[in-house]
């Protein structure tokens, strides 16, 4: 994927430019992911990204022809979007799963939309078929967002993962590309 031009930057909401990731993004990326991972139950995962292990996940996402994208607006990382392939072995190679996170700063101002979009056509020219959004039922915004943009709802795992001492429902959302 290539740099946004700045012509097509001024068209999305805010100047956001979206761009593949870098090591330079890395400590950027920490400062808005980590706090949702330690504080919420968006993610379901404890354990919070070491610059060494977040460089290492961006490089081998776009070393496999996967997609580690970012939005930035006046040299600000806004969120980022990623995705992989869903489960492994060859008849899952063209159903791919993504995160998407965003800045707080960024929330409800369209650059989720503009992330998603990005990341869609990334993996739809790579040659996905699905795109799937595993979701904190908790995370009603969440769902609420993917929904908007497509996605419908195709199941409800019970109990799915444990975070805070309690267990959490998963919901599976798809988009056909």
């Amino acid at each position: 994927m290539t740099t946004t031009s700045p012509a097509a930057a001024a068209r999305r909401p805010g100047s956001v430019a979206i761009r593949p990731a870098t090591a330079a993004d890395v400590p950027a990326v920490i400062a808005f992911w980590n706090p949702v991972i330690r504080d919420t139950t968006i993610t379901f995962s404890p354990a919070e990204h070491t610059p060494e292990g977040l460089a290492e996940l961006i490089a081998t996402r776009q070393a496999g022809g996967r997609a580690f994208l970012v939005a930035e607006a006046a040299g600000e990382i806004l969120g980022f979007a990623s995705y992989d392939q869903f489960r492994k072995g060859l008849g899952y190679a063209h159903a791919m799963e993504h995160t998407i996170i965003l800045a707080p700063a960024a929330r409800g101002r369209g650059v989720g939309r503009v992330l998603m979009a990005a990341i869609e056509d990334h993996a739809r020219a790579a040659g996905a078929h699905i795109m799937v959004a595993g979701v904190s039922a908790e995370n009603a915004p969440g769902v609420a967002f993917h929904a908007a943009v497509g996605y419908v709802e195709t199941g409800r795992i019970r109990e799915a993962g444990r975070k805070f001492d309690r267990w959490l429902d998963l919901v599976l959302m798809q988009k056909t590309l």
